[in-house]
């Protein structure tokens, strides 16, 4: 392929033969037209990054292998470029891809700037072990909607033994922010939510895991999980929530009915007290009365 240039179309793809590549990104500067970020992310064949450091940009300009590397912005005679550099050969088998992609910066995208507003921009691609050789392949970048801050320019990735190149042209209105995201990046919420360029990134605990910590844990036989239960046995721990009030005073749930005691006589044990006769809280607190005397018994109890 040396030599030869590719201009490539939207969804085209061509084989490479370099070990290492070079991605520039390249366009028009003037008045009023914005500049843009070029950044890489390390994808995985799952389509997700490994970990937040296979994110290569402003804030973050090599990787840890250091086999992938942000150059700084530089100005030739066709424009402004941002380059990112790879070496293919020496990257790990868990790497299928490396996205190559442009972005506004905050300011553009507070004054209304969109990727459209970028005047002639474009992705080239060089062999990174030839000096002053001419691109592999080169794809105009086209927004297609107009309300892209954040485009996907191109990828290189795996194919068998080698390594392809594929023109991608795939924006995202949500920025630098919501193209990371898509593939895996932790983002802090407070800049996701005003929407600001992302800062390096930290690992952060998934929306399940706080959820799981700023819930209380309620066991199946617990009070909390069965208002009304009886009281837990005496291994509850001194935090868990007090279990239901002393005999004698109504239960949260109400009592299953059960048939009322005969007339003047006490019953068998039973979740009811007897009728006419005092609770046994208040039977220990107080004096029997000399002068109680059971009522006549009706004709109810005359044997015939």
């Amino acid at each position: 392929m040396t030599g030869m240039t590719h201009a490539m179309l939207k969804g085209a793809n061509v084989p490479l033969d370099a070990t290492a590549v070079r991605a520039v990104l390249r366009w028009t500067p003037g008045p009023g037209i914005p500049d843009v970020d070029a950044s890489a992310l390390l994808v995985g064949p799952d389509g997700l990054v490994r970990s937040d450091e296979d994110f290569v940009f402003y804030n973050q300009v090599r990787h840890p292998s250091g086999l992938v590397r942000k150059l700084s912005m530089k100005r030739v005679a066709e424009g402004l470029t941002d380059t990112v550099v790879a070496d293919l050969s020496s990257l790990d088998a868990s790497v299928d891809r490396i996205v190559i992609a442009a972005s506004l910066d905050d300011d553009a995208i507070t004054e209304g700037a969109t990727c459209q507003d970028v005047r002639d921009l474009r992705i080239l691609l060089y062999d990174a072990t030839v000096a002053g050789g001419e691109p592999l392949a080169a794809f105009d970048v086209r927004p297609d909607t107009g309300e892209e801050t954040a485009i996907i320019c191109g990828e290189v990735y795996r194919r068998g033994e080698g390594w392809k190149f594929r023109a991608v042209g795939q924006g995202y209105p949500s920025g630098l922010i919501g193209l990371a995201t898509q593939f895996g990046i932790s983002v802090d919420e407070s800049e996701a939510a005003q929407g600001t360029r992302p800062h390096v990134p930290v690992p952060a605990r998934s929306p399940d895991a706080a959820t799981r910590a700023a819930a209380p844990t309620v066991s199946p036989g617990s009070p909390a999980a069965s208002p009304g239960a009886p009281p837990m046995p005496a291994t509850t721990p001194p935090s868990a929530p007090p279990g239901p009030p002393s005999y004698g005073y109504p239960q949260p749930a109400p009592a299953v009915p059960q048939a009322p005691p005969a007339y003047g006589y006490p019953q068998s044990a039973s979740t009811q007290p007897a009728y006419g006769y005092p609770q046994p809280a208040a039977a220990a607190a107080h004096a029997p009365d000399p002068n109680f005397r059971l009522p006549p018994m009706g004709p109810q109890f005359i044997r015939g």
